[in-house]
Order: structure tokens, then C-alpha cells, then sequence
């Protein structure tokens, strides 16, 4: 039987998104009246058509069902624990506490280090902190579950003396547990919750917020050679089965992020196919998040203009991923983003 899949399009920004709402001439995306559209990708494995939201209605029964069911997706509010979503994009903060992390490896494993660096990302702006202990690099080599915990251990517990927004990056479910009395918000597991067997049970167990994430491989292999019969339709297959395994686990609540991936098992082609259409993924009703910072991507298109912390790249990146709907950013340079953000929202969103 022919899968469909749809994707808002043909966006709308500020004012004029709240005219074409009134007049409803387009629709909400995420609930939020200063970012809405008017047009759908119809998609399948082998047509691609846009469509205009009147004339929906005009669809064959069975497709038209699927598409209004993505649509209430698309367009509710994104309700979330401890975390608000009328002034999106978030920003999520990263502090590698790690020796080899691809662009900031050792630079934080310093307590004192890591500690004015926590305290800078906050000022800067970042919504949330993700601490890891691991690099999940390409190429990269796992390490001990004492070794991981012995590196976050201490940062965790100024965190949590900071009270802010806190989203542990771990693969394993004994630093979950170990992390859950100093009160962190969020498990970020590049592994997609395949690498532990236990990583389920425990977020069952505990209830803990986290991000679904798509990485094809492990760190050590992702990037051999990485192939999809269409990574866009992939990954977004592999996500709704996810999301099966996990309510078929009685895991009931919503607080579930999506995350792509970007440059987890992907070569350039792909990654700029996600990236490209990224607001596919709002139909399956979760928020979206995206790891672009510094990324090899921006390397490979920029040549000879590539830099040590690739800024300008990220931060257009980030922008075209915001203009996409695209809810959390996970960015090293909070303040650069930051003012990249508020000047396009002047600009764009007026």
C-alpha cells in the first residue's frame, strides 16, 4: 500500500502570518500565529505535489484523512515539562566535559573551566544546558561507564546549584540513574535508545523527558559510507516505529523531542536533504530539534572559506532551520545565534 507523507511549505512570518490566519488563508504551525502556511507537500516514495490547504477537500478519501491528521499535527500547540515554546527557537547550550569532542574536545573537563563556562551560556541565553561525558564523535571509541560519570559528576552538581533547564547526553542507562538526583530535565541519547537495552525501562521507570535520535551505525562506523533508499522518508519511518516501541513499552507521556541527527550516519547529500526539509518532521506532533553547530557539512560547502568554529555557517544554518519552525537549536556559541535570532525577528517576523 502507497505511504503518504506530508510536509507544511510555503511559510508565512509576523504580520502577515497573523493576516492569513485571520483570514484562513493559512494555518498555525506549532500554535503559534507569527510562523503559519498555506501549502503541503504531498510525498510519496516516488511523486512529490504541493498543494494548496483549500484545496485539501478535494483529495480521494483515504489520503485526505492522513493529511488532515497530520495537519492537527503540524499545527497544535507543542506542550512540554518545565520548557515553553511561544518564543521558539530554543537554544540548547553544550558543554563537552570530554578530551576528544570534534571541536571543543578538553577545553571543559577543568571543573573551574567548566563551571564559568556553564555560568557564560547561561547569560548568553541558552534555555537549556547539555552536559556530556562521552564523545560521540566520527571515529570515536566508547569509554567506561565510571570514566563518563567521573567527568560530569561534579558539573552536574553546580547545575544543579544553577537551576537551570538540564539535559543529560549520555548512551547509558547507570549515568541516567546515577544523574537523576541532581535534577536533570532531559536525556539526550545520540543512540536513539539502542545502545542500552535498559535505557526503556528506565525512562518508564523514572518518566524522564527525552530526545529520539537517529543515528545510522555507531560513532565508530556512522560515517562508512552511510546510505538510505531516501533518508528523508527513512529517518521519518524510523522515528514513527520509535514512537510505537515506545508507547508499546507504556511509556504515555509527550514529553518526547525528535532529532534528525545531522552528520550521525549522514553524508553531505543527506544532510542537506534533512536540513532542507526538516519541517516534514512536525507531522508526527513532536518538537524538532537540530544539532548544526560546527558541523562538517559547513565545511564541505564553504570550500575555502571554512573556519576553526564554522560561526557563519551555524548561525545560517540555524536561521534556516528557524524559519522552518524548527524549535530547539543545540549550538555552542549561544550569544552569536542569539543575535543572529533576534536581528532575523526584527527583520522577518515584524
Amino acid at each position: 500500500m502507497k505511504k503518504y507523507y506530508t510536509r507544511a511549505c510555503n511559510f508565512y512570518y509576523g504580520s502577515l502570518s497573523k493576516q492569513k490566519i485571520k483570514k484562513k488563508l493559512s494555518l498555525p504551525v506549532n500554535g503559534s500565529h507569527i510562523i503559519s502556511f498555506d501549502s503541503i507537500e504531498l510525498i510519496t516514495r516516488k511523486t512529490k505535489k504541493i498543494i494548496h490547504i483549500k484545496k485539501i477537500d478535494s483529495l480521494p478519501k483515504k489520503i485526505k484523512e492522513k493529511v488532515i491528521l497530520d495537519i492537527k499535527n503540524i499545527t497544535k500547540k507543542k506542550v512540554f515539562s518545565k520548557l515553553n515554546f511561544n518564543n521558539t527557537p530554543l537554544l540548547m547550550g553544550i558543554l563537552n566535559v570530554t578530551p576528544d569532542s570534534f571541536s571543543d574536545g578538553g577545553k571543559f573537563l577543568n571543573n573551574n573551566l567548566a563551571q564559568k563556562q556553564i555560568n557564560k551560556l547561561i547569560k548568553d541565553g541558552a534555555n537549556i544546558i547539555d552536559i556530556g561525558g562521552e564523545s560521540t564523535r566520527p571515529g570515536s571509541k566508547e569509554i567506561s561507564e565510571f570514566n563518563e560519570w567521573k567527568r560530569i559528576k561534579s558539573k552536574l552538581n553546580f547545575l544543579k546549584k544553577k537551576r537551570c533547564f538540564v539535559s543529560l547526553d549520555t548512551r547509558k542507562s547507570i549515568i541516567l540513574e546515577k544523574s537523576l538526583s541532581y535534577n536533570i530535565n532531559l536525556l539526550n541519547d545520540v543512540s536513539g535508545l539502542n545502545y542500552d537495552s535498559k535505557m526503556i525501562d528506565f525512562l518508564k521507570k523514572y518518566k524522564v523527558p527525552f530526545v529520539v535520535h537517529h543515528m545510522k551505525g555507531i560513532p565508530k562506523n556512522m560515517q562508512l559510507r552511510p546510505s538510505y533508499k531516501n533518508v528523508l522518508l527513512d529517518i521519518y519511518d524510523y522515528f514513527e516505529r520509535k514512537i510505537n516501541l515506545i508507547r508499546s513499552n507504556k511509556i504515555r507521556h509527550n514529553n518526547i523531542i525528535l532529532d534528525p541527527g545531522i552528520g550521525f550516519g549522514k553524508n553531505l547529500k543527506h544532510n542537506i536533504t534533512l536540513i532542507n526539509q526538516i519541517s516534514i518532521f512536525h507531522s508526527l506532533g513532536f518538537p524538532i530539534m537540530l544539532g548544526l553547530s560546527r558541523k562538517k557539512f559547513i565545511k564541505e560547502l564553504s570550500g575555502k572559506n571554512d573556519s576553526k568554529e564554522r560561526l557563519g555557517g551555524t548561525i545560517s544554518s540555524c536561521l534556516y532551520a528557524s524559519l522552518q519552525g524548527v524549535q530547539i537549536l543545540r549550538v555552542h556559541d549561544i550569544n552569536e545565534v542569539k543575535q543572529a535570532l533576534k536581528v532575523l525577528k526584527k527583520l522577518q517576523f515584524k
